[in-house]
């Protein structure tokens, strides 16, 4: 199709510009579960694949697994709205930016004080959502993430997809729910992250996706309310704005949402202090949301590695572009400002 096509260049040319080893876009019609796009770069034609490796042959957005780091947090978010243990302009003390935990202290990125939780999800604090996190029972966590999909099998017709990692909630210690509150821990293909966010596009409805193209409107499974899923759509576009991790995610014509990740790539047991993956995943428009972009670059290398400088860019050139190709008419008037400082995420 014209939007996989279009996504492949974008990603194309965001790989070769941070000099990075490889990335992935997914593209989803939330109102029909249709798998837009499913772009890899590097990628081969076909029929000239006999000097290629199986790392070059891999689909990566269904392969490749990882962990998602920050965009598990509007889960945990959302998850404690629907407990009723905060709304969205609850306070959270956050100060002096660090928590302990089992003997095991966690940090933000920057110390921020007193913030709210819309604000803890928009500058993306460790410390505010382990805060709401060790207010729920692991078993409450674990369901969550399992109903949206994570630790479970896609259900694609498609060779090496992978189900990732969800350990049973029965064995996790406080210092692992902590964690896993900001997606380390637990790991993910890019297809499932992308898929996880329709949740809060399709309001509160999980929709079941398809490789086949449809005109059909999917039937979703509810998982949490309308009003949840909306204040977390709000939170997600607070984050892709100024002042929060993703400015650059910011698309003309249209308003837009979502998170930023970043991590520190393991080898073996450590994690390596220069090697990185990023990522950005959101929906567009906000107030009735058509697609979800996720976007991944493994190991750029070019200066800059947060997930809102290098998969941000990439979101909102293939937002505009498949919101345009879908006829889906701009709900902006005016050109965003983008500005190009974003505030460091945590990792």
């Amino acid at each position: 199709t014209k939007v996989q096509f279009f996504a492949y260049q974008k990603l194309r040319d965001a790989v070769m510009g941070h000099k990075a080893k490889a990335g992935s876009v997914v593209v989803l019609d939330v109102q029909t579960g249709e798998v837009l796009a499913l772009a890899n770069y590097p990628s081969y034609a076909p029929n000239k694949r006999q000097n290629l490796s199986g790392a070059q042959l891999r689909n990566r957005a269904l392969t490749d697994i990882f962990e998602p780091g920050s965009t598990m947090k509007p889960f945990v978010a959302a998850l404690a709205l629907e407990k009723g243990l905060v709304r969205p302009e609850t306070s959270i003390q956050t100060a002096p930016g660090r928590i302990t935990v089992g003997g095991s202290t966690i940090t933000d990125a920057h110390p921020h004080g007193v913030l709210t939780v819309n604000e803890v999800i928009q500058k993306s604090s460790n410390v505010g959502t382990v805060k709401m996190a060790m207010q729920m029972q692991p078993r409450e966590m674990w369901e969550m993430y399992s109903q949206v999909g994570f630790g479970q099998k896609p259900a694609l017709p498609f060779p090496g997809v992978v189900s990732g990692k969800l350990r049973a909630f029965k064995t996790w210690r406080p210092i692992e729910q902590a964690t896993m509150s900001y997606g380390y821990g637990l790991s993910t293909n890019l297809f499932q992250l992308a898929h996880a966010y329709t949740v809060f596009a399709r309001d509160g409805e999980m929709v079941p996706v398809t490789m086949l193209k449809t005109e059909q409107p999917a039937t979703g499974v509810r998982l949490m309310s309308a009003a949840n899923a909306n204040a977390v759509r709000h939170m997600l576009q607070l984050a892709a704005g100024q002042g929060g991790t993703a400015p650059k995610a910011q698309t003309q014509g249209y308003s837009v949402g979502g998170k930023t990740g970043t991590a520190r790539k393991q080898e073996g047991k450590t994690y390596v202090e220069n090697k990185y993956r990023s990522w950005f995943v959101g929906l567009a428009p906000v107030d009735k949301p058509r697609i979800i972009v996720a976007v991944m670059v493994d190991e750029p290398s070019n200066g800059k590695f947060y997930g809102g400088d290098v998969a941000a860019p990439v979101f909102s050139e293939t937002v505009q572009q498949t919101l345009r190709m879908l006829g889906v008419q701009p709900d902006l008037s005016v050109k965003p400002q983008i500005i190009t400082e974003s505030v460091e995420e945590s990792f």
